[in-house]
Protein backbone atom coordinates (compact mmCIF):
# COMPACT_ATOMS: atom_id res chain seq x y z
CA UNK A 1 0.00 0.00 0.00
CA UNK A 2 1.49 3.61 -0.90
CA UNK A 3 0.83 6.07 1.75
CA UNK A 4 -1.18 9.33 1.32
CA UNK A 5 1.43 11.13 0.07
CA UNK A 6 3.36 9.00 -2.01
CA UNK A 7 -0.66 8.75 -3.76
CA UNK A 8 -0.74 12.25 -3.92
CA UNK A 9 2.68 12.27 -5.46
CA UNK A 10 2.00 9.57 -7.71
CA UNK A 11 -1.16 11.60 -8.92
CA UNK A 12 0.72 14.63 -9.82
CA UNK A 13 3.54 12.68 -11.77
CA UNK A 14 0.78 11.49 -13.27
CA UNK A 15 -1.19 14.77 -14.39
CA UNK A 16 2.20 16.08 -15.24
CA UNK A 17 3.03 13.78 -17.54
CA UNK A 18 -0.55 14.05 -19.16
CA UNK A 19 -0.13 18.00 -19.52
CA UNK A 20 2.96 17.42 -21.13
CA UNK A 21 1.42 15.19 -23.85
CA UNK A 22 -0.69 17.79 -24.75
CA UNK A 23 -0.06 21.26 -26.21
CA UNK A 24 -0.92 24.10 -23.87
CA UNK A 25 -1.13 27.60 -25.02
CA UNK A 26 -2.42 30.47 -22.88
CA UNK A 27 -4.36 33.75 -23.86
CA UNK A 28 -3.97 36.77 -21.78
CA UNK A 29 -7.17 39.52 -21.89
CA UNK A 30 -9.08 41.79 -20.27
CA UNK A 31 -12.45 43.96 -20.53
CA UNK A 32 -15.64 42.65 -22.02
CA UNK A 33 -14.44 43.04 -25.64
CA UNK A 34 -10.75 41.08 -25.20
CA UNK A 35 -13.33 38.07 -23.43
CA UNK A 36 -15.43 38.39 -26.66
CA UNK A 37 -12.66 38.14 -29.33
CA UNK A 38 -10.77 35.79 -27.20
CA UNK A 39 -13.74 33.09 -27.34
CA UNK A 40 -14.38 33.52 -30.92
CA UNK A 41 -10.13 33.32 -31.28
CA UNK A 42 -10.65 29.87 -28.81
CA UNK A 43 -13.15 28.80 -31.00
CA UNK A 44 -11.40 28.31 -33.91
CA UNK A 45 -8.32 27.36 -32.21
CA UNK A 46 -9.87 24.13 -30.80
CA UNK A 47 -11.25 23.63 -34.14
CA UNK A 48 -8.01 24.13 -35.72
CA UNK A 49 -6.25 21.65 -33.82
CA UNK A 50 -8.57 19.12 -33.61
CA UNK A 51 -8.40 18.67 -37.72
CA UNK A 52 -4.90 18.58 -36.87
CA UNK A 53 -4.56 16.13 -34.12
CA UNK A 54 -3.63 18.05 -31.89
CA UNK A 55 -4.70 17.98 -27.85
CA UNK A 56 -4.68 21.33 -27.36
CA UNK A 57 -5.65 23.14 -23.56
CA UNK A 58 -6.07 26.94 -23.18
CA UNK A 59 -5.36 28.43 -19.68
CA UNK A 60 -6.48 31.85 -19.43
CA UNK A 61 -6.57 35.58 -18.01
CA UNK A 62 -9.99 36.30 -19.48
CA UNK A 63 -13.76 36.20 -18.74
CA UNK A 64 -17.01 34.15 -18.98
CA UNK A 65 -17.68 33.93 -22.72
CA UNK A 66 -13.93 32.26 -22.89
CA UNK A 67 -14.84 30.27 -20.20
CA UNK A 68 -17.90 28.55 -21.90
CA UNK A 69 -15.95 28.11 -25.28
CA UNK A 70 -13.33 25.72 -23.09
CA UNK A 71 -10.68 27.54 -21.07
CA UNK A 72 -9.73 27.52 -18.14
CA UNK A 73 -9.74 30.62 -16.55
CA UNK A 74 -6.56 31.70 -14.24
CA UNK A 75 -8.34 34.90 -13.29
CA UNK A 76 -11.35 37.00 -14.64
CA UNK A 77 -10.39 40.10 -15.81
CA UNK A 78 -13.66 40.78 -18.18
CA UNK A 79 -14.73 43.29 -15.28
CA UNK A 80 -11.43 44.95 -14.81
CA UNK A 81 -10.68 48.16 -16.93
CA UNK A 82 -11.45 51.81 -17.69
CA UNK A 83 -10.13 54.07 -20.31
CA UNK A 84 -8.31 57.39 -18.62
CA UNK A 85 -5.66 58.07 -16.48
CA UNK A 86 -7.56 58.78 -12.83
CA UNK A 87 -10.27 56.02 -14.12
CA UNK A 88 -7.69 53.40 -14.31
CA UNK A 89 -6.62 53.94 -10.33
CA UNK A 90 -9.69 51.73 -8.97
CA UNK A 91 -8.31 48.84 -11.50
CA UNK A 92 -4.49 49.08 -10.48
CA UNK A 93 -4.36 46.95 -7.70
CA UNK A 94 -6.70 44.38 -8.98
CA UNK A 95 -4.83 43.82 -12.37
CA UNK A 96 -1.64 43.56 -10.51
CA UNK A 97 -3.02 40.96 -8.26
CA UNK A 98 -4.44 39.09 -10.84
CA UNK A 99 -0.92 39.50 -12.79
CA UNK A 100 1.06 38.00 -10.23
CA UNK A 101 -1.09 34.73 -8.99
CA UNK A 102 -1.03 34.32 -13.01
CA UNK A 103 2.51 34.58 -13.37
CA UNK A 104 3.14 31.94 -9.71
CA UNK A 105 1.24 29.80 -11.97
CA UNK A 106 2.57 29.85 -14.73
CA UNK A 107 6.15 29.60 -13.97
CA UNK A 108 4.82 26.51 -11.88
CA UNK A 109 3.48 24.88 -15.27
CA UNK A 110 4.63 26.66 -18.08
CA UNK A 111 2.87 26.64 -21.42
CA UNK A 112 4.18 25.82 -24.86
CA UNK A 113 3.16 29.61 -26.18
CA UNK A 114 1.68 32.64 -25.08
CA UNK A 115 -1.31 34.93 -27.11
CA UNK A 116 -1.49 38.47 -25.77
CA UNK A 117 -5.20 39.93 -26.53
CA UNK A 118 -4.98 44.19 -26.45
CA UNK A 119 -5.22 45.20 -22.79
CA UNK A 120 -1.73 46.92 -23.21
CA UNK A 121 -0.54 47.54 -20.25
CA UNK A 122 -0.95 44.65 -18.70
CA UNK A 123 0.09 42.27 -21.57
CA UNK A 124 3.34 44.56 -22.13
CA UNK A 125 4.44 42.95 -18.66
CA UNK A 126 2.88 39.69 -19.49
CA UNK A 127 4.79 39.46 -23.12
CA UNK A 128 7.69 40.64 -21.34
CA UNK A 129 7.43 38.21 -18.91
CA UNK A 130 6.91 35.30 -20.77
CA UNK A 131 10.04 36.22 -22.97
CA UNK A 132 12.33 37.17 -20.31
CA UNK A 133 11.51 34.39 -17.65
CA UNK A 134 9.66 31.45 -19.56
CA UNK A 135 11.64 31.91 -22.44
CA UNK A 136 8.53 30.80 -24.54
CA UNK A 137 7.14 32.35 -28.02
CA UNK A 138 4.77 34.88 -27.96
CA UNK A 139 2.29 36.16 -30.64
CA UNK A 140 -0.09 39.43 -30.38
CA UNK A 141 -3.65 39.13 -31.34
CA UNK A 142 -5.23 42.35 -32.02
CA UNK A 143 -2.20 44.29 -30.80
CA UNK A 144 -2.82 47.54 -28.86
CA UNK A 145 -3.69 50.83 -31.41
CA UNK A 146 -0.38 52.30 -31.20
CA UNK A 147 -1.02 53.91 -34.64
CA UNK A 148 -4.00 55.61 -33.38
CA UNK A 149 -2.82 57.09 -29.95
CA UNK A 150 1.04 56.27 -29.44
CA UNK A 151 3.08 59.22 -27.50
CA UNK A 152 6.24 58.05 -28.57
CA UNK A 153 7.36 54.80 -29.47
CA UNK A 154 8.48 52.92 -26.50
CA UNK A 155 5.27 50.66 -26.38
CA UNK A 156 5.87 50.09 -30.05
CA UNK A 157 9.22 48.88 -29.64
CA UNK A 158 8.70 46.32 -26.83
CA UNK A 159 5.51 44.92 -28.52
CA UNK A 160 8.02 44.44 -31.68
CA UNK A 161 10.67 42.92 -29.19
CA UNK A 162 9.21 40.84 -27.37
CA UNK A 163 6.56 39.43 -30.18
CA UNK A 164 7.23 36.45 -32.45
CA UNK A 165 4.47 37.41 -34.79
CA UNK A 166 1.77 39.77 -34.57
CA UNK A 167 -1.58 39.04 -36.07
CA UNK A 168 -3.25 42.13 -37.38
CA UNK A 169 -7.17 42.83 -37.74
CA UNK A 170 -6.54 46.38 -39.20
CA UNK A 171 -4.23 47.06 -42.26
CA UNK A 172 -3.35 50.50 -41.03
CA UNK A 173 -2.04 47.80 -38.19
CA UNK A 174 0.09 45.22 -39.78
CA UNK A 175 1.45 48.48 -41.55
CA UNK A 176 2.19 50.18 -38.42
CA UNK A 177 3.86 47.36 -36.78
CA UNK A 178 5.56 46.16 -40.11
CA UNK A 179 7.55 49.60 -39.86
CA UNK A 180 8.24 48.68 -36.74
CA UNK A 181 10.27 45.50 -37.40
CA UNK A 182 7.51 43.21 -35.98
CA UNK A 183 6.68 39.97 -38.17
CA UNK A 184 3.29 40.64 -39.00
CA UNK A 185 0.44 38.72 -40.64
CA UNK A 186 -2.64 40.81 -41.38
CA UNK A 187 -5.93 38.10 -41.25
CA UNK A 188 -8.63 40.76 -41.84
CA UNK A 189 -11.39 41.35 -38.48
CA UNK A 190 -13.28 38.97 -37.31
CA UNK A 191 -16.52 40.79 -36.99
CA UNK A 192 -16.94 40.00 -40.06
CA UNK A 193 -17.62 36.24 -39.79
CA UNK A 194 -19.72 37.56 -36.34
CA UNK A 195 -22.31 40.15 -38.03
CA UNK A 196 -22.98 37.66 -40.90
CA UNK A 197 -24.13 35.52 -38.59
CA UNK A 198 -27.01 37.61 -37.13
CA UNK A 199 -30.48 37.58 -38.65
CA UNK A 200 -32.20 40.55 -40.80
CA UNK A 201 -34.04 43.33 -39.32
CA UNK A 202 -37.48 41.79 -40.12
CA UNK A 203 -36.57 38.41 -37.97
CA UNK A 204 -34.76 40.53 -35.11
CA UNK A 205 -37.84 42.75 -35.30
CA UNK A 206 -40.05 39.97 -34.92
CA UNK A 207 -37.90 37.95 -32.33
CA UNK A 208 -38.21 41.03 -29.75
CA UNK A 209 -41.43 42.05 -30.52
CA UNK A 210 -40.97 45.06 -32.55
CA UNK A 211 -43.36 45.94 -35.39
CA UNK A 212 -41.81 46.80 -38.65
CA UNK A 213 -42.84 50.48 -39.19
CA UNK A 214 -41.65 51.16 -35.80
CA UNK A 215 -39.26 54.07 -35.17
CA UNK A 216 -36.18 52.32 -32.71
CA UNK A 217 -33.25 53.98 -31.40
CA UNK A 218 -30.68 51.19 -30.03
CA UNK A 219 -28.60 52.89 -26.65
CA UNK A 220 -25.74 51.31 -25.39
CA UNK A 221 -23.72 53.79 -23.13
CA UNK A 222 -21.31 51.45 -21.25
CA UNK A 223 -19.22 48.73 -20.84
CA UNK A 224 -17.11 49.73 -18.27
CA UNK A 225 -18.45 51.59 -14.56
CA UNK A 226 -16.70 55.06 -15.24
CA UNK A 227 -18.72 55.21 -18.77
CA UNK A 228 -22.38 55.26 -16.89
CA UNK A 229 -20.95 57.95 -14.88
CA UNK A 230 -19.70 59.97 -17.60
CA UNK A 231 -21.54 58.98 -20.77
CA UNK A 232 -25.30 58.05 -20.03
CA UNK A 233 -26.63 61.69 -18.07
CA UNK A 234 -25.63 63.52 -21.67
CA UNK A 235 -27.18 60.56 -23.62
CA UNK A 236 -30.26 60.37 -21.49
CA UNK A 237 -31.01 64.22 -21.90
CA UNK A 238 -30.23 63.77 -25.72
CA UNK A 239 -33.27 60.71 -25.10
CA UNK A 240 -35.42 63.46 -23.88
CA UNK A 241 -34.65 65.76 -26.77
CA UNK A 242 -35.45 63.21 -29.51
CA UNK A 243 -38.54 62.30 -27.51
CA UNK A 244 -39.69 65.42 -27.71
CA UNK A 245 -38.50 65.64 -31.26
CA UNK A 246 -40.40 62.51 -32.53
CA UNK A 247 -42.91 61.66 -30.05
CA UNK A 248 -43.23 57.79 -31.57
CA UNK A 249 -39.72 56.59 -30.98
CA UNK A 250 -38.88 53.61 -28.98
CA UNK A 251 -35.98 53.31 -27.15
CA UNK A 252 -33.75 50.22 -25.98
CA UNK A 253 -31.14 49.17 -24.00
CA UNK A 254 -28.07 47.22 -24.69
CA UNK A 255 -26.66 45.59 -21.50
CA UNK A 256 -23.11 44.92 -21.60
CA UNK A 257 -23.16 43.18 -18.22
CA UNK A 258 -25.79 42.14 -15.71
CA UNK A 259 -24.04 44.10 -12.58
CA UNK A 260 -24.81 47.54 -14.68
CA UNK A 261 -28.67 46.97 -15.00
CA UNK A 262 -29.70 48.18 -11.43
CA UNK A 263 -28.28 51.84 -11.51
CA UNK A 264 -28.66 52.18 -15.55
CA UNK A 265 -32.64 51.24 -14.63
CA UNK A 266 -32.43 53.49 -11.90
CA UNK A 267 -30.66 56.94 -13.89
CA UNK A 268 -33.32 55.86 -16.91
CA UNK A 269 -35.93 56.08 -14.27
CA UNK A 270 -34.19 59.68 -13.04
CA UNK A 271 -34.55 61.44 -16.53
CA UNK A 272 -38.04 59.74 -17.10
CA UNK A 273 -37.04 57.65 -19.99
CA UNK A 274 -38.68 54.37 -21.09
CA UNK A 275 -36.41 51.97 -22.57
CA UNK A 276 -36.35 48.08 -22.66
CA UNK A 277 -33.13 46.86 -21.34
CA UNK A 278 -31.91 43.87 -23.04
CA UNK A 279 -28.63 41.21 -22.00
CA UNK A 280 -27.34 39.28 -24.86
CA UNK A 281 -28.74 40.10 -27.51
CA UNK A 282 -26.75 43.37 -28.58
CA UNK A 283 -26.52 42.20 -32.05
CA UNK A 284 -30.04 41.86 -32.73
CA UNK A 285 -30.92 45.00 -30.85
CA UNK A 286 -28.17 47.14 -33.23
CA UNK A 287 -29.84 45.49 -36.22
CA UNK A 288 -33.38 46.22 -35.61
CA UNK A 289 -32.66 49.52 -34.87
CA UNK A 290 -33.23 52.79 -36.86
CA UNK A 291 -30.41 54.40 -35.03
CA UNK A 292 -27.66 53.05 -32.72
CA UNK A 293 -26.84 55.97 -29.90
CA UNK A 294 -23.24 54.56 -28.14
CA UNK A 295 -19.77 54.64 -27.23
CA UNK A 296 -16.51 54.51 -28.38
CA UNK A 297 -15.66 51.10 -28.98
CA UNK A 298 -15.74 47.60 -30.74
CA UNK A 299 -19.53 48.03 -31.10
CA UNK A 300 -19.09 51.10 -33.79
CA UNK A 301 -17.55 48.40 -36.12
CA UNK A 302 -20.31 46.04 -35.23
CA UNK A 303 -22.82 48.86 -36.02
CA UNK A 304 -21.83 49.31 -39.14
CA UNK A 305 -21.36 45.98 -40.31
CA UNK A 306 -24.76 45.22 -39.34
CA UNK A 307 -25.97 48.33 -41.87
CA UNK A 308 -27.31 50.89 -38.98
CA UNK A 309 -26.29 54.37 -38.66
CA UNK A 310 -25.01 55.64 -35.33
CA UNK A 311 -23.68 58.57 -33.46
CA UNK A 312 -20.65 58.20 -31.03
CA UNK A 313 -19.81 59.85 -28.22
CA UNK A 314 -17.18 59.16 -25.53
CA UNK A 315 -15.93 61.09 -22.53
CA UNK A 316 -13.47 60.78 -19.66
CA UNK A 317 -13.17 62.75 -16.41
CA UNK A 318 -11.69 66.65 -16.48
CA UNK A 319 -8.36 65.68 -14.92
CA UNK A 320 -7.87 63.11 -17.49
CA UNK A 321 -8.31 65.35 -20.65
CA UNK A 322 -6.30 67.95 -18.79
CA UNK A 323 -3.16 65.96 -18.45
CA UNK A 324 -3.54 64.16 -21.89
CA UNK A 325 -3.85 67.43 -23.49
CA UNK A 326 -1.50 69.63 -21.32
CA UNK A 327 1.26 67.49 -20.47
CA UNK A 328 1.06 64.32 -22.85
CA UNK A 329 0.05 66.36 -26.16
CA UNK A 330 -2.36 63.77 -26.17
CA UNK A 331 -4.69 64.24 -30.05
CA UNK A 332 -6.13 61.40 -32.24
CA UNK A 333 -7.88 62.43 -35.96
CA UNK A 334 -10.62 59.96 -34.69
CA UNK A 335 -12.03 57.65 -32.26
CA UNK A 336 -14.62 55.44 -33.85
CA UNK A 337 -13.26 52.74 -35.88
CA UNK A 338 -15.24 53.12 -38.95
CA UNK A 339 -13.65 56.81 -38.96
CA UNK A 340 -10.34 55.57 -38.44
CA UNK A 341 -10.34 52.68 -41.18
CA UNK A 342 -11.10 55.24 -44.23
CA UNK A 343 -9.22 58.32 -42.08
CA UNK A 344 -12.43 60.58 -42.34
CA UNK A 345 -15.42 61.30 -40.74
CA UNK A 346 -18.08 58.39 -41.95
CA UNK A 347 -20.34 58.39 -38.79
CA UNK A 348 -20.48 61.30 -36.09
CA UNK A 349 -18.48 61.16 -32.69
CA UNK A 350 -18.49 63.70 -30.41
CA UNK A 351 -15.86 63.93 -27.75
CA UNK A 352 -15.84 65.04 -24.25
CA UNK A 353 -16.95 69.32 -24.74
CA UNK A 354 -18.65 68.39 -28.09
CA UNK A 355 -20.72 65.59 -26.29
CA UNK A 356 -23.28 67.95 -25.27
CA UNK A 357 -27.29 67.02 -25.18
CA UNK A 358 -27.90 69.31 -27.56
CA UNK A 359 -25.34 67.92 -30.25
CA UNK A 360 -26.15 64.53 -29.47
CA UNK A 361 -30.07 64.67 -30.28
CA UNK A 362 -28.98 66.79 -33.27
CA UNK A 363 -26.74 64.35 -34.70
CA UNK A 364 -29.24 61.99 -33.86
CA UNK A 365 -32.42 63.41 -35.36
CA UNK A 366 -30.76 64.40 -38.75
CA UNK A 367 -29.66 60.65 -39.37
CA UNK A 368 -33.18 59.75 -38.15
CA UNK A 369 -34.86 62.12 -40.55
CA UNK A 370 -32.43 63.29 -43.30
CA UNK A 371 -32.66 60.04 -45.97
CA UNK A 372 -29.57 61.48 -48.17
CA UNK A 373 -27.67 61.45 -44.81
CA UNK A 374 -28.79 57.54 -44.06
CA UNK A 375 -27.73 56.52 -47.54
CA UNK A 376 -24.67 58.08 -47.49
CA UNK A 377 -23.58 56.55 -44.40
CA UNK A 378 -24.49 53.24 -45.75
CA UNK A 379 -22.71 53.80 -48.90
CA UNK A 380 -19.47 54.58 -46.60
CA UNK A 381 -20.08 51.61 -44.40
CA UNK A 382 -19.54 49.30 -47.64
CA UNK A 383 -16.33 51.19 -49.00
CA UNK A 384 -15.51 50.45 -45.05
CA UNK A 385 -15.93 46.38 -44.86
CA UNK A 386 -14.11 46.36 -48.19
CA UNK A 387 -11.38 47.32 -46.21
CA UNK A 388 -11.48 44.43 -43.83
CA UNK A 389 -10.18 41.37 -45.78
CA UNK A 390 -12.06 38.74 -46.38
CA UNK A 391 -13.96 36.36 -44.26
CA UNK A 392 -12.47 33.73 -42.24
CA UNK A 393 -9.82 35.79 -39.92
CA UNK A 394 -9.98 33.96 -36.37
CA UNK A 395 -9.59 30.53 -38.90
CA UNK A 396 -6.07 31.84 -40.36
CA UNK A 397 -5.41 33.28 -36.90
CA UNK A 398 -5.46 30.40 -35.25
CA UNK A 399 -3.47 28.18 -37.95
CA UNK A 400 -0.91 30.90 -37.27
CA UNK A 401 -0.74 30.58 -34.05
CA UNK A 402 -0.73 26.72 -34.28
CA UNK A 403 1.61 26.49 -36.63
CA UNK A 404 4.07 29.01 -34.06
CA UNK A 405 3.50 26.44 -31.63
CA UNK A 406 4.30 23.46 -33.76
CA UNK A 407 7.59 24.79 -35.40
CA UNK A 408 8.33 26.23 -31.48
CA UNK A 409 7.95 22.50 -30.11
CA UNK A 410 9.72 20.74 -33.10
CA UNK A 411 12.96 23.40 -32.40
CA UNK A 412 12.99 22.58 -28.71
CA UNK A 413 12.83 19.01 -29.40
CA UNK A 414 15.77 18.87 -31.62
CA UNK A 415 17.73 20.58 -29.47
Amino acid sequence: MFSKSTNSQISHHRSSIDRKMKQRIFISTGEVSGDWHGSILVQAMFAEAKQRGIELEIVALGGDRMAAAGVKLLGNTAAIGSIGLTEALPFVLPTMRLQRQAKQQLKQDPPDLAVLIDYVTPNLAMGSFFQNILNKPVTYYIAPQEWVWSFKDKNTKMIAGFTDKIFSIFPQEATYYRKHGANVDWVGHPLIDEMAKVSDRAICRTELGLGESDLIVTMLPASRAQEIKFLFPPMLEACQAIKAKLPQVKFLLALSTEKFRQPIADMLNQYGIEAEIVYGKSHQLIRAADLVLTKSGTVNLETALLGVPQVVIYKVSASTVWVARKILGFSIPFMSPPNLILEREVVPELFQEAATATNIAEACLTLLQDQTVRSQTLTDYTEMRHKLGKPGAATRAAQGILDLLTQSLATHHSL
